[in-house]
């Protein structure tokens, strides 16, 4: 199965690596610096621009823009640059709300307006449904927003030890990738995470620098649920006891869960602290009256407020009936699949990570909902004689990863649902994958976007579809 792992934003996901093609084909970027007018958007939410009859892709740009310029990079097809300057600004520019945006990767549109940047979002959606489906949806639902900073419930700090070029002392990096780049940005803040959380920023700094094998130590991650934040240390080597106790005085003076990752990676994460207590955060779906668990690692939607909005908009859009067999694909740990059982006579839940569904019969069995079935399965694999499969269901809702649900949808016509939900988080792939189903019968009813990812070129949308 592909990873449940949601696209990290911390990752820049707008620009490649300055002068290199994925092929190593690139050609060294020129050294002008022109003015140039920016057109419109690519569906990567970066600028497009021509110059000297060549389209140029760029970053921090918006349409209706006159920036100069610095190459990043030259190919045979189009140029890629980044704006040094703006010469004449769009009125949907704002300045940064984070001091590090100019450099740090995780971010790609603070230089944007939040509502300007769901307008793009909900446009590249439109153009992508219709360029690769061919369709339009008869309604376009109002985009779901919300915080625009301090959601971010997840994320991972790069740990790196770096030398000066003209010599001396290495000196600690804490942070996230640079943009177009694999090199980390030094961070003393982050403003899409909790306020709490990046408060703990300039202390983990301090106590790595403390610890006797600080060069072993990798990264961390945080991860915040309701009523908790846990961190995970990944070191490479055994930590010594001194500094073990050094990380758990941390954890006990911030009142933080801790968890250590060895070598071995994920298969060798542990809870030290509480030592008492399930390794579990949660968070709660209070319109369902439902409160679900996590591991620090597992795959959740990371922003709680746009996640309680968007369970409550599928249910609405499914329109689930009490006498309904409902079957939810990609269910993770039954963050759907809980809520449909609220309102359906049976849910199936069907996942490819069996520790994901270990965790989804457990938040059941916790909120007492005993009207589900959940099975791991290799949903890239034809299904149709799995015994999950049979006995054909009313509705069904579908949450892929960021590669689509292709094999799944050539199958699904067996079931002969009269509706199908669709939550994306590629809208390449959801308009792929769009087209398949109207050749099965189905109709585009309804679509949109949902803003999980403020400042960020990721597009989270949904998708109704009917039996025609």
């Amino acid at each position: 199965m592909p990873s449940r792992k949601p696209p990290s934003i911390f990752r820049n996901s707008t620009r490649r690596n300055a002068g290199k093609s994925p092929q190593g084909g690139s050609k060294k970027p020129s050294k002008a610096t022109p003015e140039v007018e920016i057109e419109r958007f690519s569906h990567e939410v970066r600028g497009i621009a021509r110059h000297q009859g060549k389209t140029i892709f760029v970053d921090n740009a918006l349409p209706g823009e006159t920036v100069r310029i610095r190459y990043t990079a030259n190919r045979a097809k189009f140029d890629e640059a980044v704006a040094t300057e703006v010469l004449t600004a769009s009125p949907d520019r704002q300045t940064p709300p984070c001091p590090h945006a100019e450099v740090c990767g995780g971010c790609a549109l603070q230089q944007m307006t939040p509502a300007a940047q769901i307008d793009a979002k909900q446009q590249i959606l439109l153009d992508q449904l219709s360029r690769f489906a061919k369709a339009t949806p008869e309604q376009v639902l109002p985009p779901l927003t919300g915080s625009t900073l301090g959601y971010r419930r997840k994320a991972r700090l790069g740990v790196r030890f770096v030398k000066p070029k003209s010599g001396g002392k290495a000196s600690l990096v804490l942070g996230f990738r640079e943009k177009g780049s694999n090199d980390l940005t030094d961070v003393e803040q982050c403003t899409v995470l909790p306020a709490e959380a990046s408060a703990l920023i300039p202390q983990l700094r301090e106590t790595i620098l403390q610890c006797e094998g600080r060069r072993n130590i990798s990264h961390i991650e945080i991860a915040a649920g309701e009523d908790h934040t846990a961190l995970v240390i990944r070191h490479l080597q055994p930590l010594s006891e001194e500094d073990r106790e050094r990380w758990l005085g941390f954890a006990k003076q911030h009142q933080l869960h801790l968890y250590l990752q060895g070598e071995q990676g994920d298969a060798n994460t542990h809870k030290v602290w509480p030592e008492s207590g399930p390794a579990r955060l949660n968070y709660a779906l209070p319109a369902f009256d439902l409160t679900l668990n996590f591991h620090p690692q597992d795959f959740i939607q990371v922003n709680f407020e746009i996640n309680r909005q968007m369970v409550s908009l599928a249910l609405e859009l499914l329109d689930v009936q009490p006498e309904d067999r409902v079957l939810d694909l990609f269910c993770g740990l039954g963050n759907f699949t809980l809520p449909l059982a609220t309102r359906a006579r049976e849910v199936v839940g069907v996942e490819g990570l069996f520790s994901l569904t270990e965790r989804a019969r457990e938040n059941a069995s916790a909120n007492g909902i005993d009207n589900v079935r959940f099975q791991a399965a290799d949903l890239t694999e034809d299904f149709s004689r799995s015994p999950w499969a049979r006995g054909g269901f009313d509705r069904i809702l579908l949450d892929p990863p960021r590669n689509g649900a292709l094999e799944v949808v050539r199958n699904i016509g067996q079931f002969n649902a009269k509706a199908i939900l669709y939550i994306s988080c590629n809208p390449a792939t959801l308009a792929r994958d769009t087209a398949e189903l109207i050749q099965q019968g189905y109709v585009l009813r309804k679509a949109g976007v949902m803003d999980m990812f403020p400042h960020t070129t990721h597009v989270e949308s949904i998708a109704l579809f009917e039996k025609a």
